[in-house]
């Protein structure tokens, strides 16, 4: 078995036992890279000598007893919206195209406390807005499993680093989805945490009552490990919750046999693929041998989420994106008359169309005329879909269901109807809007063998029950093999 197949935790375990050292598996990780990245195009940036550099002293830490944790030494790659001190963060835009931060986002800051090898940054859509990577100002990242089929978005330049074996792990952001849908189409595991648990500070916002920095790996217990180094209560980030539950790995060889899982009928009405249909009802069937309760139900308010999400998104980020005018960094247009044609012209040439169909539909609902009708009935939506996720949770532990109504689509299929694009966050936005946390686990590999990954949904504060139902899962599924496993290329 080559080093990239292992499991970060497996890796971890090998570093510490001395059988590879750190510096073999960063350059294990430079070598995938630049072997299978020319396809996949999962980087915007790495910098080879930063990462021998840090590997190094990685080594020095472990072998003196600095660093103790299961993590240390293996390398991770970071989304290009999550700054990095001294290393290109353009959030796959135009605009940011030659920003580098003087500081690292908090979440970097434990990676690196950690002993974890920063690797470089994922491609993304710009600004996180998008559900393919198709949007990036720079590259259109392919999904390992077949280069011919997006990656999903936004984080699924990090979502097919570990696909492509190019990382052990990743860091992503979601603000509607944008873990979940990307690992379920890269057949990787992602969780999107409650709401606060992992600080945004030096995460370039997008949404931020939404925003939420989460691990993507290999399987159930690499996300709990990597949840466990970045967990922790900031006094920078204003909605940083302070937990003390933070044992995450614990909860990974608990008994399933207690839960009760609820399936809701509205996730599996009209709109959604076969054979995604048919993962759900496979890992049903998986968590009932696990001796699991499982039953469906009525969640309702399933047509308003879409549009209660993207009012209420569309105008946060409206919002967040007004600092982006060429005055103070980014990108400045070279030709303009005066201040106001400066910034018209900046932000013009700086952001791409969709970045700008989400400003524009963001400050439409904002405006005097339009606030109440839109913005405000948005947000009372909004506290009936968290209402409804509470009765739901008085009876259920878990809610499963699909991470996405389709698998992978085929690159240049999506952009040129946004509803559709739009639509494929539906089984997804909700958990956001509530502030819960979601966990993507790969379920099974469709006949066009694309992988298709089922989401499971717990309420505030219960990821120790998702990583117990995600843990199982995988047991009674078997191991699963990700394309690039025992292949010298793609």
């Amino acid at each position: 078995m080559q080093i990239t197949e292992l499991t970060a935790t497996e890796l971890g375990k090998k570093i510490k036992a001395g059988e590879i050292g750190v510096l073999e598996a960063a350059k294990a990780s430079l070598d995938q890279i630049e072997k299978e990245d020319k396809t996949i195009q999962a980087f915007l940036t790495v910098d080879e000598e930063a990462v021998l550099k840090q590997a190094k002293e990685v080594e020095e830490g472990i072998r003196t007893g600095r660093l103790k944790s299961p993590l240390a030494g293996v390398p991770i790659a970071v989304k290009d919206n999550i700054c990095t001190k001294g290393m290109l963060t353009t959030c796959a835009s135009k605009i940011l195209e030659n920003f580098v931060p003087f500081y690292d986002a908090e979440a970097v800051q434990q990676l690196k406390s950690a002993g974890l090898i920063v690797l470089g940054k994922t491609n993304m859509d710009e600004f996180a807005m998008g559900s393919t990577t198709e949007t990036s100002a720079y590259a259109v990242t392919k999904n390992p499993w077949n280069p011919a089929h997006v990656p999903g978005g936004s984080s699924g330049g990090s979502c097919a680093a570990v696909a492509a074996g190019e990382s052990f792990l990743a860091l992503g952001s979601d603000t509607g989805g944008s873990i979940r849908q990307p690992s379920s189409y890269c057949g990787v595991t992602g969780i999107k945490p409650t709401y606060g648990t992992v600080s945004r500070f030096g995460l370039i916002a997008y949404a931020s009552s939404l925003d939420q920095i989460g691990p993507i790996g290999k399987t159930t217990e690499d996300c709990a490990a990597l949840l466990e180094v970045i967990a922790s209560h900031d006094k920078k980030d204003s909605t940083s919750m302070k937990r003390e539950d933070t044992d995450f790995t614990s909860a990974l060889s608990e008994d399933a046999k207690t839960l009760r899982i609820g399936i809701p009928k509205e996730y599996l009405a009209e709109g959604l693929d076969a054979d995604v249909k048919q993962a759900v009802e496979q890992a049903a069937s998986y968590l009932k041998e696990l001796g699991a309760t499982v039953e469906t139900f009525d969640l309702g308010l399933m047509e308003y989420t879409i549009p209660a999400y993207y009012v209420i998104a569309s105008a946060e980020a409206s919002s967040n994106l007004e600092r982006f005018d060429g005055v103070k960094y980014g990108y400045r247009a070279k030709d303009y008359g005066d201040l106001h044609d400066m910034y018209k012209r900046s932000r013009s040439e700086g952001f791409g169309p969709e970045v700008k169909r989400r400003i524009m539909l963001g400050s439409f609902v904002l405006s005097s005329g339009y606030y109440d009708a839109y913005y405000l009935k948005a947000l009372k939506v909004r506290a009936k879909i968290k209402k409804a996720f509470d009765e739901a949770f008085a009876k259920y532990d878990i809610i499963l269901g699909p991470a996405a109504p389709t698998a992978a689509p085929e690159i240049g299929t999506s952009l040129d109807d946004p509803m559709k694009m739009y639509l494929s966050d539906i089984y997804t936005v909700a958990v956001n809007l509530a502030g819960l946390p979601g966990l993507t686990v790969p379920c099974m590999v469709n006949e066009k063998g694309l992988p298709i990954g089922v989401q499971l949904i717990g309420d505030c504060f219960t990821e120790k029950k998702l990583f117990c139902a995600g843990a199982g899962l995988e047991r009674v599924r078997g191991a699963w093999k990700l394309p690039f496993a025992g292949k010298e290329t793609l």
